[in-house]
């Protein structure tokens, strides 16, 4: 599975003139289930990025987690972030087949929640409208084959 993970100081996702999804400070998660994939690369990524420590403690250091600030995680699908770029129009043949990237994208989401952190999401394959304070900036690339 592939991430972006971005600390925000806030975050929507809107479908159709309507918000899916919001959150206060935290994590903005784009995420792409990969053909392959599996839930123990969703448990690996959930484990990973809800103990990712990228926001700063009192001496001004990247020391803490998002459940250690008390934030919460917008969880949006992204089946582009498996582009082949090996020409100039982006390939999107090795992203999982879309019931798959679904279903793993919503075990990835309960699993963010098993973690104890609170979740709001996108609607997977919609057309949908993202708006974001990326807070640093600070925007971490995760892939569980690496």
């Amino acid at each position: 599975m592939r991430a972006i993970v971005q600390r925000v100081s806030r975050a929507k996702v809107t479908v159709d003139g309507s918000v899916t999804g919001e959150i206060g400070a935290g994590l903005m998660i784009l995420i792409c289930a990969m053909q392959g994939d599996t839930e123990a690369d969703a448990d690996k990524l959930a484990t990973k990025i809800a103990r990712l420590r990228i926001f700063r403690d009192d001496k001004d250091k990247m020391n803490l987690s998002v459940r250690d600030i008390g934030g919460a995680c917008l969880i949006v699908s992204q089946f582009t972030l498996a582009a082949d770029l090996r020409g100039n129009r982006p390939g999107f043949s090795t992203a999982a087949p879309p019931s798959e990237g679904k279903r793993l994208y919503e075990y990835f989401t309960a699993r963010m929640q098993a973690e104890g952190l609170p979740t709001s999401n996108g609607i997977f394959g919609a057309d949908m409208d993202v708006e974001l304070v990326n807070h640093g900036p600070v925007t971490i690339w995760i892939d569980t084959d690496n």
